[in-house]
């Protein structure tokens, strides 16, 4: 039974997927932000009225759900709630994704809710560990896999992002707050000189200490098409760490492009 569960629900198919999957829960979503789902409405400024809301349904437990970048604010909109936490969302908004993502979800739980992930609602989303689709990596590209991995662990305390591409031990790009497409995006107009003959590797996994509550690396077929439009030979996911939002359709992504898929404790 979801009767006691919210789903705070943002852009992109997670929240679909756990809608779909917890029909009973109540979906609430953010005036002004797009969500895959429709729910009940509210202003961030007043957020007050969210937690009213919630509490009054009777929820206990709330999931964060999909793509929500970083909202601005209207100072003078603001009630006496949101007022009271600004000062902590202000000092936190400098700081990476995950501080940020730590301190909202210490406020909803200050108000009494406990905050679920996504992926303990919907465990079959998680890339179990030895998964291995596609042509297998090559001698070096796990020498860029181990490359990549190297550079994430040093990335991790600065809280910057999830992802890298390293081919022929060139790092040729990391995943900041522009997002995986964006990144992606970037390398697949890398010169081929750079790569040192070899076409590289996307390795993605959450950052070291990470709260996987919110913010689970999350790969789909899109993911897979901008692996290969990049003229990558396939990617590396931490497994157990990273979710799949539409297996079949990526799946089947990673038929039609020749990329390999592989993951394994990172």
């Amino acid at each position: 039974m979801s009767r006691d569960l919210a789903i705070l629900a943002c852009g992109g198919a997670l929240p679909v997927r756990l809608a779909e999957a917890h029909p009973e829960a109540h979906i609430y979503t953010l005036k002004g932000v797009p969500s895959a789902v429709k729910g009940e409405a509210h202003q961030l400024e007043k957020i007050g009225s969210l937690f009213d809301a919630m509490k009054s349904a009777g929820v206990t437990r709330m999931v964060f759900a999909g793509h929500l970048a970083r909202p601005a604010i209207n100072p003078a909109e603001c009630d006496a709630q949101m007022m009271s936490i600004a000062p902590r969302i202000m000092q936190a908004l400098p700081k990476g994704d995950d501080a940020l993502l730590r301190e909202v979800m210490a406020i909803f739980e200050g108000q009494g809710f406990a905050v679920v992930g996504a992926h303990e609602l919907l465990p079959e989303l998680v890339v179990e560990s030895g998964l291995a689709l596609g042509p297998a990596p090559s001698k070096a590209e796990e020498a860029d896999v181990a490359r990549a991995i190297e550079i994430l662990g040093h990335m991790s305390p600065l809280d910057i992002g999830q992802g890298c591409v390293v081919a022929g031990g060139q790092c040729l790009g990391i995943e900041t707050v522009q997002g995986t497409d964006a990144m992606l995006g970037f390398v697949a107009g890398t010169p081929e000189a750079l790569r040192r003959g070899q076409k590289g590797v996307y390795v993605k996994a959450p950052k070291r200490g990470q709260d996987l509550r919110v913010d689970m690396p999350a790969i789909g077929a899109n993911t897979v098409e901008a692996v290969a439009k990049a003229g990558l030979a396939g990617l590396v996911v931490a497994a157990d760490q990273v979710m799949m939002i539409d297996r079949k359709t990526t799946l089947e992504a990673l038929e039609k492009t020749g990329v390999f898929l592989v993951a394994r404790a990172l």
